[in-house]
């Protein structure tokens, strides 16, 4: 192909919408949010604050903190994911009298640790503008929670009053969540047509999170320096808060049944010219270790492999649609060469054992396990509740979010 033609496509990549992994609504969003009581402009953040029914100021807090993305957190965003879905669980929060601390990030891929200081600035700003003494109940939605345990852990460890009776995670990795190698490879691959993809993948937050991670489409698989030094970081600090009860929920099932996801099979399949070679598949289990067959623009069409990784694709677990998101944005660039096919659009993205903090995510004997008939004391957590059905990561199901609410402070 040309280097004109090469320039166009780069041109059109970039003059498209960031390819962004990460749950929650992929369009704009149609409905609006109500005007908050209050904003709190916070270092590293924002929070929207919006009153119970009844309350005339800040007198129940629960302070919720947003998840991974990348760029700026937006009301508008936070509503359309917890509101305008299929159960309003900030509506029935109001409704219950507590009031709503939406906690942003100005970067949702920053690390953990900065956004850390974000959450125990919002939680000092709680505690001075409360009428009363209610105590506060403070979590957050997949990384939300690690970053509001993060913030919570080292206030104790400065022997300050976070005045916190409940710390609650919604589908949170606390053991690790997991983006399959063909598509951090495939991010790494088109960076020279835009790099946007590969910079999330190589985030700090990713860096963090992802329990295997690759930085170029040519490395093997590792847990990256990032993560060890925030795991490091989080052991320094407790690990977890101790004054508060400590409560979780998972988008996946307690009876280790997987999604249906096989190992080692396509999932995405270039059609069009400019990427027709093109396979990317779910993590192989035994001797297979090829995860993707790369080809873009070029005729060059390297292998990508990762062996000794256990079957994580199709572990129970929330999933997210991480196949689906790429297809979806490479579809629209079909008049280029770069139509698809996706025989597989969702992987797991949280293991159930990860978002419970009851088992490691490095085995399938781990992954799969049957966490009904562990001892609830395996967890890390007081107490947990796992959905009836693997279901989208983060998705704010009436099941999930009531077990919440019939516990807060």
């Amino acid at each position: 192909m040309s280097e004109q033609n090469e320039q166009q496509i780069a041109a059109a990549f970039r003059a498209a919408p960031p390819i962004i992994l990460a749950p929650g609504p992929q369009e704009p969003p149609t409905q609006l949010p109500p005007s908050p009581n209050d904003v709190w402009d916070l270092p590293g953040g924002t929070a929207w604050v919006y009153h119970g029914e009844g309350n005339s100021g800040l007198t129940r807090p629960v302070i919720m903190a947003d998840g991974f993305n990348t760029g700026p957190s937006t009301p508008d965003f936070s509503w359309n994911a917890l509101e305008f879905g299929t159960y309003p669980l900030l509506s029935e929060l109001r409704r219950r009298g507590r009031d709503v601390v939406i906690l942003g990030f100005t970067e949702r891929s920053a690390s953990i640790m900065d956004n850390s200081e974000t959450a125990a600035a919002a939680i000092h700003e709680a505690i001075a503008r409360r009428q009363g003494d209610h105590p506060l109940a403070v979590g957050g939605f997949s990384m939300g929670g690690l970053v509001t345990r993060h913030a919570l852990a080292k206030l104790e460890t400065m022997r300050m009053d976070h005045q916190t009776a409940l710390y609650w995670s919604y589908d949170s990795p606390h053991r690790g969540a997991w983006i399959p190698i063909a598509l951090q490879a495939f991010a790494h691959y088109i960076r020279v047509l835009d790099s946007r993809f590969s910079d999330q993948m190589n985030s700090p937050a990713s860096r963090q999170l992802l329990s295997q991670h690759i930085a170029e489409w040519r490395d093997s698989p590792s847990v990256d320096k990032e993560r060890t030094e925030f795991l490091t970081e989080l052991d320094r600090v407790g690990g977890w808060p101790r004054v508060p009860r400590l409560i979780g929920v998972a988008n996946g099932v307690g009876s280790g049944a997987g999604n249906g996801v096989r190992p080692g099979r396509s999932a995405l399949r270039g059609k069009g010219l400019a990427i027709t070679g093109t396979d990317l598949r779910t993590q192989p289990t035994g001797g297979d270790s090829l995860v993707a067959k790369l080809r873009v623009v070029t005729l060059q069409r390297p292998e990508i492999h990762a062996p000794g990784l256990p079957d994580i694709d199709g572990a129970p677990g929330g999933t997210l649609e991480g196949f689906g998101i790429l297809a979806d944005a490479l579809n629209k660039l079909a008049h280029l060469g770069f139509g698809v096919e996706v025989p597989i659009r969702s992987h797991c993205f949280v293991p159930a054992v990860s978002a419970v903090a009851i088992r490691d995510i490095d085995s399938h004997d781990d992954l799969y396990v049957d966490i009904d008939s562990l001892s609830p004391d395996d967890s890390e957590l007081d107490e947990f509740k796992l959905a009836s059905e693997n279901e989208g990561h983060t998705e704010i199901t009436e099941e999930l979010c009531s077990w919440i609410l019939d516990r807060l402070p």
